[in-house]
């Protein structure tokens, strides 16, 4: 893998020969799995393993597999993510740690059938992700590697931690406050939905001491509030309990604003890393995970050479006094991520694809852009249009990144209702009318080939592009496109679906 974009070789093998093996997966009732996932960020890394059950729900060879059974059978360490001098992560490091923790677990690499890799903060960073991606490059068509921004990132911690399964079995809106290393996540659910996301520079490893001791990391957000205190941000003056203490208090103090929806004064505007939290609904419950939430909760005493402990105090003191909407600790906290990735196969006739050109297949970890929007009456151009830079915007992917646009379509196929979303799709993904990477749609309903030739044939869509029906996803999801099978006319479709705890 190079950037997590690029097409891999793998073995050649007869039409035949993978018309059987995607027969043989569709034929079982069951399929059993190991899974891994792996978190890599600014300050701490980890990995754990899964073992995962899926069942197929209808005796359809289309039927789509879900997860009956996930359970975690080995958790490593939490690692602080190494770093070398010239503040790259230590990928040697990292990629040691990996080893010894599949050692530790009794596994090989063989022995895991999928997985997810997330990369967030310091590890998106284009040349650690490539080193990072060397670590993982024999698993490529197995994996799912995902590059969270800070958007994204608040929404795996938000489904990982618990909270998103919390506000779905209370029916109530949850609050939920992720603080890590350097940044604060916010996640507001209603009723297991997620609202709005925002994120802000507020963390426990702002400041921090190197590995001879010396307190010489100061990020530079913990450098604006230094300065807003009068501070000088040298290693000399951080040395100093105090120091560190009232840094830790106005840190405390905006991200407590934040939470609370209170005024956000200049300093806090300043550390703010997207748009503000869009509060529609009032939460009923507040929920915290990261690294600081171990503190929070009293599950962490031990200090680890920064000022997660103090951030986390005075947070809870602050919250005493400022907040009056209950905190419930979730299910996870410093481990809020993904089991793994879970997978099955789709088989997809000839007859719903559109595919003018079998060569841009296979494809493989497709990131999915879905349409949180009813197609069921009228087409509203402008508003699918928004609806799909929302969807890509919350997971920082581009509209000319290689995605599959997914949605569900209902109602009569009319060519009114077809060429309107066709206009979107173009407007969205290729308003010049070309792209050079592959657009990928993935439809539930039945127009994939219809719809496939107007985008291609009516509006002059000159760029690659394969239309599949009878696909149902959902957002989080990855889609893996083998190549086209003729006869008997079919492409394999795998979907990976990022598992949560």
């Amino acid at each position: 893998m190079h950037e997590f974009e690029l097409e891999h070789e793998h073995d050649a093998l007869t039409d035949a020969e993978q018309e059987a093996i995607a027969r043989a997966i569709a034929e079982q009732e069951t399929i059993t799995f190991r899974t891994v996932g792996i978190d890599i960020g600014s300050s701490t890394s980890h990995l754990l393993f899964a073992r995962v059950v899926l069942r197929r729900q209808s005796q359809d060879l289309s039927s789509r597999f879900v997860v009956v059974e996930r359970r975690i059978i080995w958790q490593s360490p939490i690692l602080l993510t190494p770093f070398l001098a010239d503040g790259t992560i230590d990928a040697a490091a990292l990629g040691r740690f990996i080893n010894q923790a599949y050692r530790d677990a009794g596994l090989q690499r063989s022995d895991v059938d999928s997985g997810a890799v997330i990369l967030t903060g310091e590890a998106i960073k284009r040349k650690n992700a490539r080193a990072i991606d060397e670590l993982f490059a024999e698993e490529s068509g197995k994996f799912v590697s995902a590059t969270a921004g800070h958007k994204l990132e608040s929404i795996l911690a938000a489904h990982g931690s618990g909270a998103v399964a919390l506000s779905r079995r209370r029916g109530a809106c949850v609050l939920h406050v992720d603080v890590g290393g350097g940044t604060t996540k916010l996640a507001l659910i209603e009723k297991g939905e997620i609202k709005s996301v925002a994120a802000f520079a507020v963390g426990g490893r702002l400041v921090a001491r190197d590995e001879t001791g010396a307190w010489t990391r100061i990020d530079d957000s913990a450098a604006l509030v230094a300065r807003d205190l009068g501070i000088a941000a040298t290693a000399e003056r951080m040395a100093h309990e105090d120091v560190r203490r009232a840094i830790a208090r106005r840190l405390a103090a905006l991200a407590v604003d934040q939470i609370v929806g209170a005024p956000i004064d200049d300093l806090g505007r300043a550390l703010e890393l997207t748009e503000p939290l869009q509060r529609s609904v009032r939460p009923a419950i507040i929920t915290f995970s990261g690294g600081v939430a171990e503190y929070i909760f009293r599950r962490e005493t031990a200090d680890h050479g920064d000022i997660a402990k103090a951030l986390a105090d005075e947070i809870v003191g602050q919250m005493k006094t400022r907040a009056s909407v209950p905190v419930i600790e979730p299910a996870e906290r410093i481990r809020a991520t993904v089991i793994g990735a879970s997978q099955f196969t789709v088989q997809v006739s000839g007859k719903t694809i559109y595919l003018p050109d079998t060569s841009v297949l296979p494809v493989h970890n497709i990131p999915v852009v879905h349409l949180d929007l009813a197609l069921t009456g009228d087409v509203d151009e402008n508003a699918i249009v928004d609806a799909f830079a929302k969807s890509a915007d919350v997971l920082d992917v581009a509209a000319d990144a290689k995605i599959a646009l997914a949605f569900t379509f209902s109602g009569d196929p009319d060519y009114p209702r077809l060429a309107a979303l066709a206009r979107s799709i173009m407007r969205f993904a290729a308003a010049a009318g070309v792209r050079e990477n592959l657009l990928v749609l993935m439809i539930d309903g039945d127009i994939g080939r219809g719809l496939g030739r107007i985008i291609h044939k009516e509006l002059g869509y000159e760029g690659k592009l394969v239309s599949i029906d009878g696909i149902r996803l959902q957002q989080l999801d990855f889609v893996d496109i083998g190549e086209f099978i003729d006869p008997p006319g079919i492409v394999p479709v795998v979907i990976k679906s990022l598992l949560f705890s």
